[in-house]
C-alpha cells in the first residue's frame, strides 16, 4: 500500500513542480477570483489589483493612487497587517487538515512531496526572490512560505493519494489557495490593493536531490528572466553575475572576492582551461590513491594558497565524473597529503580509501 502511495504522491509532487515553475502567462481572471475568496476568508472586500511583470518591479514601483515611498514599500510587507492575516488563516487551515489524518500518511507524504517542493521552490523561485530583495529578502520570508506549492501540494497528495476526506468547508478553503498557486506568480496583499507579479517566462533548472528535487541552472544565460527582462543567472544552484557567462576572464575571475562566485567562473570557462590561461605553476602531480586511474595536480594559485585539480570519483547524473579544483593552504607540496586535508585526513589515511566520492 505504502508503495503505492508513494508513486502516486511523486507524480503529484512533479504535477505540482511544473505549476510552479511554469512560464505560462499568468490566469489573471483565475488569480484575481481566488485571492478576492481569500480576502473574504479573513473578513475584508476584494481589492483592487495591480498586476507587474516581475517581482523587482513590485519592489521598485507604487501602485497608483498608493501613498509614495518608503511605508508601501513592498520590502516592509511583514509590517503590513494583512500578510500575518493570511498566513495565520494558511496555518489555521493546515490544522484543520492535520486533524483529519493520520500521522504515518502525514510523515510519508510530507517526506515525498512536501519536503522535496519546499527545497525545490528555495533553490529556484526564492532564489529570484532573494535577488530582488537582496538585504531585505529575510524580513519578508514568512509571507514568501505562505505562497509556497509544497504544503498546498501536501495536502492535495494526502487526499488524491491517501484517501483522506476533508470537509467541503476545507476544501473549498484549500481549493482558494491551490488556485492562486496555479495562477500568477508572487502576490503582495494590503487593505485596498493587492499586487501580484507575472510568472517568469524562462526557467532553467537541473535535478539535484533524491526526490526529484530542482535548482537554477543555466549553462549560457539567464536561468530565470521575467518579461520586464529582469533576470537572474546560477550556476548549479549558486546565483552569479552575468559576466560569469558574459566574460569570465583570468583578470575578472582574480578580482572577484566571492569565493563562491569565483568557483563557479571558472567551473563554466573549465579548470583546465583556467590553468592554462593564468599560467598557473604546477607544484607536483601524484596518482590518486582514492580513484584509480585519476591523478591528482598540485598548482600554486596565489600567495599561502594552492589549488588540487581532482576528478570527481562518482559519476554525476549525466555520467560524467566532473574535474574540479580545491584550495589548500600553500604548505602542502604532496598531492596526496592535500587530498586527504580536505577529507580530514593524512596522506596515509586518504591512501587507504577504497574510492572517495
Amino acid at each position: 500500500m505504502n508503495a503505492l502511495v508513494q508513486r502516486e504522491a511523486a507524480e503529484i509532487r512533479e504535477e505540482w513542480l511544473g505549476r510552479a515553475l511554469s512560464t505560462l502567462p499568468a490566469d489573471r481572471t483565475a488569480a484575481e477570483a481566488a485571492i478576492s475568496g481569500l480576502y473574504r476568508l479573513i473578513g475584508l472586500d476584494p481589492p483592487r489589483f495591480h498586476w507587474v511583470p516581475s517581482p523587482v518591479a513590485a519592489l521598485t514601483t507604487v501602485p497608483p493612487g498608493m501613498p509614495s515611498w518608503p511605508a508601501e514599500h513592498i520590502g516592509r510587507a511583514p509590517g503590513w497587517t494583512l500578510p500575518p492575516r493570511f498566513s495565520a488563516s494558511m496555518r489555521q487551515l493546515c490544522l484543520d487538515l492535520d486533524a483529519r489524518i493520520h500521522p504515518s500518511v502525514s510523515g510519508l507524504i510530507r517526506q515525498e512531496v512536501r519536503d522535496p517542493l519546499s527545497r525545490s521552490s528555495g533553490s529556484s523561485l526564492l532564489m529570484a526572490l532573494r535577488a530582488a530583495h537582496d538585504v531585505e529578502y529575510h524580513a519578508t520570508n514568512t509571507w514568501y512560505q505562505t505562497q509556497c506549492v509544497s504544503w498546498v501540494a501536501h495536502y492535495d497528495a494526502v487526499r488524491r493519494a491517501a484517501g483522506a476526506v476533508f470537509t467541503s468547508e476545507q476544501l473549498r478553503r484549500l481549493d482558494l489557495w491551490a488556485a492562486v498557486a496555479r495562477s500568477c506568480g508572487w502576490w503582495w496583499p494590503r487593505q485596498t490593493v493587492c499586487v501580484i507579479s507575472e510568472r517568469p517566462v524562462t526557467v532553467r533548472t537541473e535535478v539535484w536531490g533524491d526526490n526529484g528535487e530542482v535548482r537554477l541552472h543555466s549553462a549560457d544565460g539567464p536561468a530565470i528572466r521575467y518579461p520586464d527582462g529582469w533576470d537572474v543567472h546560477a550556476w548549479h544552484g549558486t546565483r552569479v553575475p552575468s559576466w560569469v557567462f558574459t566574460d569570465p576572464s583570468v583578470l575578472r575571475i582574480d578580482r572577484e572576492v566571492n569565493v563562491e562566485v569565483r568557483r563557479c567562473a571558472i567551473e563554466r570557462i573549465g579548470w583546465g582551461s583556467y590553468i592554462g590561461q593564468a599560467g598557473l605553476r604546477l607544484v607536483a602531480s601524484a596518482p590518486d590513491p582514492g580513484n584509480p586511474g585519476s591523478e591528482l595536480r598540485l598548482y600554486d594559485l596565489r600567495r599561502e594558497t594552492r589549488v588540487l585539480l581532482a576528478i570527481n570519483g562518482s559519476v554525476e547524473r549525466d555520467g560524467v565524473r566532473r574535474q574540479y579544483g580545491l584550495t589548500v593552504p600553500a604548505s602542502f607540496d604532496d598531492p596526496v597529503a592535500a587530498a586527504g586535508w580536505t577529507y580530514g585526513l593524512s596522506a596515509d589515511q586518504y591512501s587507504l580509501l577504497v574510492r572517495r566520492t
